[in-house]
């Protein structure tokens, strides 16, 4: 069958599946079997595919139709330019948390130290590093897995100014001694309440509910980073936190009751206030 008919039929099953992006999700399969990019599909879609392509796009095809990510079927993401490897032991990156990074990136001068609690696949970590090769960045997460995978990430990508430790929040941090101040504590914590019904749609139900769920309505991952991240802050430095849509007004809250300065939260790409911040 020809590739561009190939496509078209599984975008259609796809969207029949319920699938919110089922043309970008079907092209985004097919030029991972092809290994080649969407230009070329588009440039090429006359062609002819091969048995062997036809079956491995229909397994992937498949798997989308029962839910399953594209990030966890091909293996990466896309993040802030930079192409990173993915697995189900963590979040995917999404381009909301893009927000998280241009917040860093406003304040941050060409040198000086992050902290990104919370890391999952390095994605935060790895953009503001690509970004600001004077700082030195360091991101934790809980689960080796994740860590394994960030450091993976940095390899790819050569980012030498950023390490990856496991660690229980600044747990890690603190066994190392000495005094670990941070001009930028950034994270992406767990911030979604456990009888959200988002939690049964959609690429969250294949993603570790760890990373995805909070007490307290969400907000106890969140107060805890507001509560402790001082001790770890340089003085004048940034505490910078990503939370729900409906979250904005209780993070900033929890900011201005622990005595952070310039407290403000910032929207993302659909305009919700998706980011607060404040100053030690």
């Amino acid at each position: 069958m020809r590739l561009d008919l190939l496509l078209a039929r599984a975008a259609q099953r796809l969207l029949d599946a319920g699938s919110p992006s089922a043309r970008l999700d079907a092209e985004v399969l097919l030029c991972h079997v092809l290994e080649v990019d969407r230009t070329w599909l588009y440039t090429w879609g006359d062609r002819e595919a091969d048995g062997e392509t036809e079956a491995r796009f229909e397994t992937l095809i498949a798997s989308r139709e029962a839910g399953h990510p594209v990030a966890h079927l091909t293996g990466e993401r896309e993040f802030w330019g930079l192409s990173l490897a993915t697995s189900p032991a963590t979040l995917i990156p999404r381009p909301d948390t893009e927000t998280l990074v241009e917040a860093a990136l406003a304040v941050a001068g060409e040198t000086g130290r992050l902290l990104d609690l919370g890391t999952g696949t390095g994605a935060v970590a790895l953009a503001f590093a690509s970004e600001r090769p004077g700082w030195a960045v360091t991101g934790v997460d809980l689960r080796p897995e994740a860590v394994a995978l960030a450091r993976d990430n940095a390899a790819r990508h050569g980012l030498g100014n950023a390490r990856f430790l496991v660690s229980d929040w600044f747990s890690a941090l603190d066994e190392e001694g000495g005094d670990a101040r941070f001009e930028l504590i950034v994270s992406n914590p767990p911030y979604i309440a456990d009888d959200d019904p988002h939690l049964a749609r959609g690429d969250v139900r294949f993603e570790p509910r760890s990373a995805l769920v909070a007490a307290a309505d969400g907000l106890a991952d969140l107060r805890h980073l507001v509560a402790t991240a001082q001790g770890h802050l340089a003085a004048d430095g940034w505490l910078m936190l990503e939370h729900g849509a409906g979250q904005a007004a209780a993070v900033r809250e929890a900011l201005a009751a622990a005595g952070y300065r310039e407290v403000a939260s910032r929207r993302d790409l659909g305009g919700h206030e998706r980011i607060s911040l404040g100053r030690r």
